[in-house]
């Protein structure tokens, strides 16, 4: 079992930058992948980014490429989304999940409950 939480949501203007955290529990962290996704009111879930279990993969959605970077820190069992040059489209909830495998993280078996990430114009 892994339990996800996710934090560092907040309201921010446009071109401003925030990071986010998913804190994960269990001691077998390293070995999933994990994902990030974002919500928006009345829209479809979308992928936004995703990083291997040991960090050396990762997979970007091109409406956030050059703009979000995704990290982890294994020893601290805990995976980061930078995001620079925020626009007001980036407004929604934004949630991480992890799977055992990059390939399979739309069917992630893990989820958090997400956080909130509204950009004013």
């Amino acid at each position: 079992q892994v339990q996800l939480v996710e934090s560092g949501g907040g309201l921010v203007q446009a071109g401003d930058s925030l990071r986010l955290s998913c804190a994960a529990s269990g001691r077998t962290f390293s070995s999933y992948a994990v994902g990030w996704f974002r919500q928006a009111p009345g829209k479809e879930r979308e992928f936004v980014a995703s990083i291997s279990g040991g960090g050396g993969s990762t997979v970007y959605a091109d409406s956030v490429k050059g703009r979000f970077t995704i990290s982890r820190d294994n020893a601290k069992n805990t995976v980061y989304l930078q995001m620079n040059s925020l626009k007001p489209e980036d407004t929604a909830v934004y949630s991480c999940a992890a799977a055992t495998m990059l390939a399979t993280m739309n069917q992630a078996p893990y989820w958090g409950k997400g956080t909130q990430v509204t950009v004013s114009s």
